[in-house]
């Protein structure tokens, strides 16, 4: 049994579906007062601003209808002006598709590689996902491991949460639960729900740090406040483990762990 305990804990985080979510950032611009006819107006006069907030509009139906194709056509308009968020939010769009608008997931990576390259940390963070899943691009773990931490040293939560996750596994780098914590702990601090639900696993598995129920069952209910259903998950999980110790001898579950 305690073989194959050692086995499951040692690939937990490899062991459950592995799902890319990033919320973006709604920063205030001078535009947010502003209707969308007015907006419309600035985009067709050429201001990139405008531009990327009428793709906003579309793309996610607010003050328009929904419409992938017109979302595109105002992020492609922003980014020949430079703008490098309309460049990563159109990379996103045509990479996943939509009504009227065919997926093109190798042309989405090679946007992301240009916002990379001007120190995009989204971009960077994007684009290791994409090198750590050969999604649109040959499959490399130690790049997608360089390039978070590029996203990572500009103290980009999400970038810290997935360069944690990798520290975990052991891929692309070496396995470093230490580092792990730490990365995570930083993520948290800014408010990463995922960073809180996997501080509750390395705190329950006692990696990197002391092993302490009651400090997990905290992160865990930090987390599930942001509302991570996997963290809601963990613990039930854990609360069941609780309930049922001395009476079962079967194998323990781990944790799961997920990234942004």
């Amino acid at each position: 049994m305690a073989l194959r305990l050692v086995a499951r804990v040692a690939t937990f985080a490899c062991a459950c579906a592995f799902c890319i979510t990033l919320a973006f950032a709604q920063q205030a611009t001078p535009l947010d007062g502003l209707s969308f006819a007015k907006k419309m107006k600035l985009a067709k006069a050429g201001d990139d601003t405008a531009q990327l907030a009428v793709a906003i509009h579309y793309e996610e139906g607010i003050e328009a209808k929904k419409d992938a194709q017109q979302a595109a056509r105002w992020y492609r308009e922003a980014t020949l002006k430079g703008n490098i968020e309309a460049q990563y939010r159109l990379a996103r769009l045509i990479s996943r598709g939509a009504k009227g608008l065919t997926p093109d997931k190798i042309a989405a990576a090679t946007l992301l590689q240009a916002g990379a390259d001007k120190g995009h940390a989204p971009s960077q963070n994007e684009l290791a996902l994409r090198l750590q899943n050969g999604d649109g691009i040959d499959a490399d773990a130690e790049k997608a491991a360089q390039w978070f931490q590029k996203a990572a040293d500009q103290d980009f939560a999400p970038a810290k949460v997935n360069l944690g996750l990798l520290y975990v596994r052991g891929q692309g780098v070496s396995r470093d639960y230490a580092t792990a914590f730490r990365l995570f702990s930083e993520a948290a601090d800014k408010g990463d729900a995922w960073a809180l639900n996997n501080l509750g696993s390395l705190h329950e598995m006692g990696w990197g740090t002391g092993k302490d129920v009651v400090k997990a069952r905290e992160y865990y209910r930090a987390a599930i406040a942001k509302g991570n259903q996997m963290a809601q998950a963990n613990l039930a999980r854990l609360d069941g483990l609780q309930a049922s110790a001395g009476q079962t001898t079967g194998t323990v579950s781990p944790p799961e762990t997920q990234g942004n």
